[in-house]
């Protein structure tokens, strides 16, 4: 050892390794120990390290743990050794675990633990591997950051990757990351509650399980560009999710659901190649969509499509897609999404609900579309004017009835509030007319009243 702390040693005792890092008179110079074998347990639990601590190349015989310690930047760069156990640790600079192999196939407890870490700096993990599987890789849980959490550059996690509760201002970073946990209907990454500017899954990133990022706070981007999610039943569960963009185009489709349900994106963007089996949508908020085509009826057409991978039906996704169209000056698109909503809204309803739902959007098109009712009025209208053109009413009180007029009579018929004096003034002697003439009547009551209940539906829940 030299007197600036630094060595290069075939093989070393980790006590005389604990207190070369702890020793006060290093002046606190960093400590570097390279291309060594540390035998027994580096423990430097509750310790104080006034100095940079530095391991590169290195093989340790058992984990490395600083629980509860306070140090500068602590570094193990790659290394081979069971675990790093560093949860409520004080890290003043970063902790860098580049392309070192971390924990034991048949090991206990975390490859990782960082449980309510304090790290000053970053979390540097760019192409370790670590080692876990059936268990937590990394557990992040409560951790707080000042700067970023790197896992890329070939990174590789056999066991879960978890952030719950963290705290990452910096941003967690995973570009082309790979978890596996051995069965698709384990989590592979969790992130409940988690706190971050952007977390990018994405560029490669793979997970062989579910992802979950329930109640999580994304003040910018949640990206998922090219990633591969292959854990079954919900593959993306973010349920509660806050994020300022929301990037969906994965690589493929999801082997699993992705829930959404209760989120808020300021933006989102998708691809319908790409959309899932299954999508949570009911309560989930936005102000942007992405379009999925060129033309804008060709949007609206598959956004409705997008809506269809819903698993039951819920009104508040056609609302809030309305919305977006209303609030983008596309009016008509909006009342479109508002009538497959009452179409499929039908599909719930018991029979008679089914027959009147019928009614409404064939009469008037549940209120979306009021110009129906003047096309029946009209058909109806020829059709009364031929009849009765072609046949002699009888007066109910001869001479004291206006001239017949076929049109005006038939118009008479068919809106039964107020009246034109021709339907009072005549009947038929011929059954067939006069059962016409009762249809027309009943007929027109029900437009009317279809018309007064579809408009009178549009207006109260719009």
């Amino acid at each position: 050892m030299s007197g600036n702390g630094r060595t290069t040693a075939g093989s070393v005792d980790a006590d005389g390794v604990v207190r070369e890092i702890l020793d006060a008179g290093a002046g606190g110079r960093p400590y570097l120990l390279r291309e060594a074998r540390v035998t027994g347990a580096l423990r430097l639990d509750g310790a104080e390290i006034r100095r940079a601590v530095r391991f590169e190349r290195c093989r340790f015989d058992e984990a490395v743990t600083l629980e509860g310690a306070s140090t500068l930047a602590f570094e193990l760069a790659e290394c081979v050794l069971p675990g790093v156990r560093a949860s409520t640790a004080r890290i003043g600079g970063r902790l860098d675990l580049r392309r070192s192999t971390i924990g034991e196939a048949d090991g206990a407890g975390s490859a990782v633990d960082l449980v309510h870490t304090d790290i000053a700096g970053g979390l540097r993990l760019d192409g370790a591997r670590l080692i876990a599987p059936g268990r937590v890789a990394l557990d992040g849980g409560g951790l707080m950051m000042r700067g970023g959490v790197f896992c890329e550059d070939g990174f590789v996690a056999e066991g879960e990757v978890g952030f719950p509760g963290a705290e990452l201002p910096g941003g967690l970073w995973m570009r082309g990351a790979r978890i596996t946990v051995g069965e698709a209907d384990r989590f592979a990454f969790q992130g409940d509650n988690l706190k971050a500017s952007t977390v990018r899954l994405s560029e490669g990133f793979r997970a062989e399980g579910k992802v979950r990022l329930r109640g999580a706070r994304i003040e910018d981007l949640l990206t998922f560009h090219e990633a591969e999610l292959l854990g079954s039943g919900s593959s993306l569960m973010c349920v509660g999710l806050e994020a300022g963009a929301l990037d969906l185009r994965f690589a493929r489709r999801p082997a699993g659901g992705v829930n959404l349900r209760n989120g808020h994106a300021a933006r989102i963007q998708d691809h319908p190649s790409t959309w899932p089996a299954t999508l949570g949508l009911d309560g989930l908020t936005y102000e942007w969509l992405g379009e999925t085509a060129g033309t804008r009826r060709e949007d609206v057409m598959n956004r409705l499509a997008w809506l269809r991978h819903q698993p039951v039906y819920a009104p508040q996704p056609y609302e809030q897609l309305a919305s977006y169209y209303r609030r983008s000056g596309h009016e008509d698109e909006a009342r479109r999404v508002l009538l497959v909503r009452e179409r499929c809204r039908r599909q719930t309803l018991g029979p008679a609900g089914r027959v009147w739902g019928w009614l409404l959007d064939g009469v008037v098109g549940y209120g979306y579309r009021p110009w129906l009712a003047g096309i029946w009025l009209a058909l109806l209208t020829v059709l009364g004017s031929l009849v009765f053109h072609a046949h002699t009413p009888v007066p109910n009180k001869p001479g004291e009835s206006a001239p017949f007029n076929p049109f005006v009579y038939t118009l008479d018929l068919l809106v039964p509030i107020g009246g034109l004096g021709q339907r009072d003034a005549w009947h038929w002697a011929e059954a067939g007319v006069q059962a016409l003439a009762y249809g027309l009547t009943g007929v027109g009551w029900i437009l009317t009243t279809a018309v007064v209940a579809g408009v009178t539906r549009t207006l109260s829940r719009n």
